[in-house]
Formats: structure tokens, sequence, C-alpha cells
């Protein structure tokens, strides 16, 4: 079966740090372009920071470059997403998502592809 999990959400005051985690089950990552995305109350889901399995590089939208970045955890079939000086325009529900295709980063985050979507985790930025 076909599974991503994600964690590592919470809440957070500004300027601090969060790590997000996505486990694999069912497939291997490593073959697959990956990425993150954020869907924030009453706004559309936007692609974070995705990459592909033969990019050197990923891609992020420019409102996370520099704070955000993502790794693959090859041992371990997980994707991270490490988060630092937060926002408050951050909070938002992540969901990383997962694609066979041959899709770049950046096309998987501007065109929103994903075959395979993780259930969410919540990121509150809040004094």
């Amino acid at each position: 079966q076909v599974q991503l999990v994600e964690s590592g959400g919470g809440l957070v005051q500004p300027g601090g740090s969060l790590r997000l985690s996505c486990a694999a089950s069912g497939f291997t990552l490593d073959y697959y372009t990956i990425g993150w995305f954020r869907q924030a109350p009453g706004k559309e889901r936007e692609g974070v920071s995705c990459t592909s399995s033969s990019e050197y590089s990923a891609y992020y939208a420019d409102s996370v470059k520099g704070r955000f970045t993502i790794s693959r955890d090859h041992a371990k079939n997980t994707v991270h997403l490490q988060m630092n000086s937060l926002k408050p325009e951050d909070t938002a529900v992540y969901y990383c998502a997962a694609s066979p295709s041959p899709l770049t980063g950046q096309a998987m985050c501007l065109l929103n592809r994903g075959d395979y979507w993780g259930q969410g985790t919540q990121v509150t930025v809040s004094s």
C-alpha cells in the first residue's frame, strides 16, 4: 500500500524553527520527484519546495527561499523540510507529495502536481 505520512508540525513563535518529515511506504522515494506544499485558510495550495531524483538543486518558492531546505534521507525513505526563521505567514497545513513522472522540481511545484499525497500536518507560527 502506497502511503505518505507527515509529522513534525506544531506551534512555534516567529523566528523559530521546525523540521517536517514525510515517511514513505509501499514505494521508494529515491526514484520520485518529491515536494512540499502548503495551504493556508482561504488560500489555494502552493508549492513550497520540490526536487526530482536527478536534480542537484531544488526549487523553492520565493517566499521561503533562504529559510527552508528540502532533503532526502535515503536510508529511511523519508523527505524532510527544515524551516527556519518562521513567519506568521508560514502558517498553513503542509503536505508532502511524490510523483513518478519525469517532472522537474520546479514543474511539480508550479503545476501543483503529485500522484501521492500525505494527509498534512499543521504549522502555526504565532506569539
